[in-house]
């Protein structure tokens, strides 16, 4: 029996607002987390990513009563990430409401912080964020929000997450994000053929052929937010539109 694909908003967060730019730049407001969070939950979102964007470039940790918050206007799964450095840190959000929790410029720093998290809190805890960009010849893995090119090559930093302990990938085309083409298909195909766990596809989506496309090429799940921050669609819109073309999706 295949599983539903699912439908997941992303809340970028940067002092306790909800901001959204292209390519991780030139943010602009758009909501309270708490309010976006229980109004995509009523559309029929079938969980929540909340992402800290600053937190790691400012040094500091997750904002922890922002991801209170959010728990306790949800029933559905969140996932945070931002400012994971160690098992502690993700012990701390996992405290707080978090389901899941994504890692992904510490753990490029320091690989075994992966496996740390996935033994202590398990697999199913345990997110790799990956940022990638275009090479020419394949993709590089970005980190601090996008700013440094690793040079890390990322279908293999995926493969070796997941041998690591990762549960999930969020994968996040830096070249699309918030772009509006579609998603980076040849990424999340290449992404996908290469590891075991379910990959989320991020970045671009303006209408749902582009998540139907993103599905077809592999993902799991597809995350959006432009679409819906900026009032676009609902959830349940989108989600009626992937039945309509033959993808499985929940109620």
């Amino acid at each position: 029996m295949s599983l539903a694909s699912r439908v997941i908003p992303c809340l970028d967060i940067k002092d306790v607002r909800v901001f959204k730019g292209v390519s991780f730049q030139g943010l602009r407001d758009a909501g309270d987390p708490m309010e976006s969070a229980r109004v995509y939950e009523e559309q029929g979102a079938d969980e929540i990513v909340l992402l800290d964007v600053s937190a790691t470039p400012e040094g500091r940790g997750h904002a922890i009563d922002t991801v209170r918050g959010v728990r306790s206007v949800l029933s559905i799964p969140l996932t945070v990430g931002g400012g994971v450095r160690r098992a502690d840190d993700a012990g701390r959000l996992l405290e707080a409401g978090a389901d899941k929790v994504g890692v992904n410029t510490a753990a490029v720093d320091r690989p075994q912080l992966i496996g740390e998290i996935a033994e202590q809190f398990g697999n199913q805890c345990t997110v790799l964020a990956v940022d990638a960009a275009t090479t020419g010849q394949g993709w590089e893995v970005m980190v601090e929000s996008g700013r440094i090119r690793t040079g890390i090559d990322v279908v293999e930093w995926s493969k070796k997450a997941t041998e690591m302990g990762a549960g999930e990938i969020l994968l996040t085309s830096w070249d699309r994000d918030g772009t509006r083409e579609g998603y980076d298909l040849d990424l999340i195909a290449a992404v996908s053929d290469a590891v075991t766990v379910p990959v989320i596809a991020s970045g671009g989506a303006d209408e749902p052929g582009h998540l139907v496309d993103a599905l077809r090429a592999g993902a799991s799940a597809a995350l959006i937010a432009s679409i819906l921050h900026d009032g676009d669609t609902t959830v349940g819109a989108l989600k009626t539109a992937l039945s309509e073309a033959g993808i499985l999706v929940r109620p």
